[in-house]
């Protein structure tokens, strides 16, 4: 599956930090009741790829991907975890060559028209934006439909259940990231049950 289907699962990718491996099941399960099926797990704790491994092996319906890819190292660690897809809040050659030769879809990051470009170029045309609110929030992204018309984007960063709709109504956003929906203060509480109550609130929302 390519990364637009990837990111045309949900509304909303919640973007998680997971501390504690085992209760990568438990989290997986509550999403999946909540109806979120795409997640990235960032690579954050020494815990995300053993946490990635156990979602990809027991519950293969969502579609887990690696988050904070930073070297192309963690592109094959990712990999060889079972990572559906990565996720990168930037680009370097070698993040994108890894990806190609792991053969797994890459979301790689940007905050200015000039990496927007850069990626254009390179072949891609879903780009993470990041930082989100701190990089020019709805005004930049919504100018940029214009210009940049072939461009979609998961906006991330500073994006929270009260704003992510205005964000979705933009017509070149096709999802919003989010760490609100499953802080890790409610994983290491296990309560998932408020975390089941936000996935359902967040696939609520509605892409225009």
């Amino acid at each position: 599956m390519n990364i637009s289907k990837i990111l045309s699962i949900s509304p909303v990718m919640p973007v998680i930090l997971v501390e504690q491996a085992d209760r990568a099941i438990q989290l997986g399960e509550a999403l999946l009741a909540g109806g979120i099926k795409t997640i990235e797990i960032t690579l954050r704790t020494s815990a995300a790829l053993s946490a990635i491994e156990h979602l990809a092996k027991n519950l293969p319906e969502i579609h887990v991907g690696a988050g904070t890819i930073l070297t192309k190292e963690h592109a094959r660690e990712a990999q060889n975890s079972g990572a559906k897809f990565c996720v990168s809040p930037g680009f370097t050659p070698s993040i994108i060559n890894a990806c190609y030769e792991c053969n797994i879809p890459l979301l790689p990051g940007a905050s200015t028209v000039s990496e927007m470009l850069t990626l254009s170029e390179a072949g891609f045309s879903e780009i993470k934006f990041f930082p989100a609110s701190a990089a020019g929030g709805i005004k930049f992204i919504k100018s940029l439909a214009s210009p940049l018309p072939n461009l979609k984007f998961c906006p991330t960063g500073g994006i929270f259940y009260e704003t992510a709709q205005e964000w979705l109504s933009l017509v070149n956003v096709i999802c919003v990231g989010g760490s609100w929906i499953a802080p890790a203060k409610d994983i290491n509480d296990n309560n998932f049950t408020d975390i089941t109550n936000r996935a359902k609130q967040a696939t609520k929302l509605v892409k225009y």
